[in-house]
This record gives C-alpha cells, sequence and structure tokens, in this order.
C-alpha cells in the first residue's frame, strides 16, 4: 500500500529535518513500517540514532538516484539503486541524496520496544560537499 496522505506516519518523516521539498509516502507491510522517500539534488537528513529497548533499528534500501550513508567516525558509503543497509540500535548516522544527485529510498523501521529516534545536529555544509 502506498498513500501520500497526511497519516502519522508521513506526517512524521515531514519533521524529521529532511528538505521541504522531499516526496514522503507512507508504506506498511505486516509489522514493520517504513517510508519511500524521494529527495533532490543537496537533500539530507540531520543525523540520527535509533533507540530501542529489544529489537528496532533501521532497514535502509535504495531504489533510485544515487545517495549515502554514513556512520558517525567512519566514511561514508555511496547507496545506489539495490544497495541494502542495516542500521542496528544506537548507531549514529544520516542518509540522503549526493550532493549532484537526486536520491529515493526506503527507509523501514524494524519492529521493537520501545523505539524512539533521537534527532542531533545537521550534517554540516563543509563534510556534506567532501562527497563525490
Amino acid at each position: 500500500m502506498r498513500t501520500k496522505q497526511r497519516n502519522n506516519l508521513a506526517e512524521t518523516a515531514r519533521h524529521e529535518r529532511v528538505a521541504q521539498n522531499t516526496d514522503v509516502y507512507a508504506v506498511k507491510a505486516r509489522n514493520y513500517k517504513g517510508l519511500r522517500r524521494g529527495s533532490p539534488v543537496f537533500c539530507r537528513n540531520n543525523w540520527h540514532i535509533h533507540n530501542a529497548e529489544n529489537g528496532g533499528g533501521q532497514i535502509l534500501v535504495c531504489v533510485g538516484g544515487r545517495g549515502y550513508y554514513q556512520e558517525w567516525g567512519k566514511e561514508a558509503v555511496e547507496l545506489n539503486p539495490g544497495d541494502v543497509i542495516n542500521i542496528p540500535t544506537g548507531i549514529k548516522h544520516w542518509h540522503g541524496a549526493a550532493p549532484d544527485s537526486w536520491f529515493s529510498h526506503l527507509a523501514v523501521e524494524v519492529p521493537g520496544t520501545n523505539t524512539s529516534n533521537e534527532w542531533l545536529e545537521p550534517v554540516s555544509d563543509e563534510d556534506y560537499s567532501k562527497l563525490k
């Protein structure tokens, strides 16, 4: 199922510090909740952490364009269609479009107990501009 209605999942995405021009679609499958984001060039979210007492985390699936995923203290990883990233709980990270490309991905919230997102500082323009 795919919808552009203002339901809780899509509304949450609008507040996740992504560009206003981002198209967000809510996607639900069994116990998993996810978002499909279409991100314009230069669009990226803030550093953030997915927390949970048990289970939780996030799965990213690149479905179009070119983007990046980066964990705190590590080099950024380029994402192309078909690439999948499994993000355990407690990992500080960001993801978004490459500086010269649009990017579309599924961001799937893994079920868990007492899950939450901790939104942190923006990815600096200086660090972002270093991406190829």
